[in-house]
C-alpha cells in the first residue's frame, strides 16, 4: 500500500485549538506556518523574547478543557475565532486582545493555578522544542493505540501536524535519521516525541478519560510520533503520495 499524507493540522494558538488545512507550503528550516505563532503566559512565567519553553505558557496537561477548543486563522488579517462547547465564539488578534483572549481562557483554567496573564508571539513557532520542526503522525499506530484502549480515540488527542495513511504500525520510529518526501517538500525524520497527560482529555469534551500513557507502555515507550525538519520546501495536500 502507498503511504498517502491524510490530513494537515496547525494550531495557531499553543495548547488552544485546531484547525484543519487543505494545503499549505512548507519552507526549509521552518515549523508548519503559524503553528504555534502565539502562546498564553501564566501569572508566573519568566520573561519571553522569542521561543520559551513551555512551561511558561498555558498548556492541556495542566488545563484539559483547552484540549476542547478549535480554531480557525486568518493569516492576512492575524485574526483566529476560537470555539469551545461551553463557551460563546471569540474572534480575536491574539497579542493585540491580549485580554480578552485571557478572560477567554479564563473559566476554563483551574482556579488553583495561575491565572492567564498575556499572549506573546513568536516568528517559529512556541513547539515545545527550540527547533522549528514540525510532528508526523502514523494512522496505524493511532489506531492501535485505540485498540489498547478498547474504543474510538480522536487524532487531536496527539495536537499532530501531518498525519499519514499507510504505514505500518510505530514505522515511523523506524526513520528516525532517513528522508522522506511529502508531495513537493523533503523532511529528515529527527526524534520520537514522548508524550504527557494532556493526550489523556478527551478533544471534544475536555475531560480526562483514556489514560494513552498507560496503552504507549504496554509498548515499552511513552512516544507518539515523530519530529521532522523540512529539508527541501513545497507544497503539501492531504492525498499526497509519503516516500521513504
Amino acid at each position: 500500500m502507498t503511504a498517502r499524507l491524510a490530513s494537515i493540522w496547525r494550531h495557531p494558538v499553543k495548547a488552544i485549538g485546531r484547525e484543519g488545512l487543505q494545503r499549505t507550503r512548507l519552507r526549509a528550516g521552518r515549523g508548519l506556518p503559524h503553528d504555534r505563532r502565539w502562546a498564553v503566559t501564566h501569572a508566573r512565567a519568566k520573561p519571553i523574547d522569542g521561543w520559551a519553553q513551555k512551561a511558561n505558557f498555558l498548556r492541556g496537561v495542566s488545563g484539559p478543557e483547552l484540549m476542547a477548543v478549535t480554531a480557525a486563522l486568518d493569516p492576512e488579517a492575524g485574526r483566529v475565532t476560537l470555539r469551545h462547547p461551553r463557551c460563546p465564539d471569540l474572534t480575536v488578534a491574539p497579542a493585540a486582545e491580549a485580554q480578552a483572549l485571557c478572560d477567554w481562557l479564563a473559566p476554563l483554567w483551574p482556579g488553583d493555578l495561575p491565572r492567564p496573564a498575556a499572549v506573546v508571539e513568536c516568528a517559529t513557532g512556541f513547539t515545545d522544542i527550540p527547533e522549528s520542526w514540525v510532528s508526523i503522525q502514523n494512522a496505524a499506530s493511532h489506531r492501535a493505540v485505540a485498540q489498547r484502549l478498547g474504543g474510538e480515540l480522536s487524532i487531536h488527542r496527539w495536537r499532530g501536524n501531518l498525519w499519514v495513511e499507510g504505514w505500518p504500525l510505530w514505522h515511523e520510529f523506524d526513520l528516525v535519521g532517513r528522508r522522506i518526501r511529502i508531495g513537493d517538500s523533503v523532511l529528515e525524520i529527527r526524534e520520537p516525541i514522548t508524550r504527557c497527560k494532556a493526550t489523556m482529555a478527551n478533544p471534544e469534551t475536555g475531560r480526562r478519560d483514556a489514560d494513552t500513557l498507560a496503552a504507549l507502555r504496554s509498548w515499552d515507550h511513552q512516544d507518539f510520533g515523530v519530529y521532522a525538519a523540512v529539508i527541501e520546501g513545497g507544497e503539501i495536500a492531504p492525498g499526497a503520495e509519503v516516500a521513504a
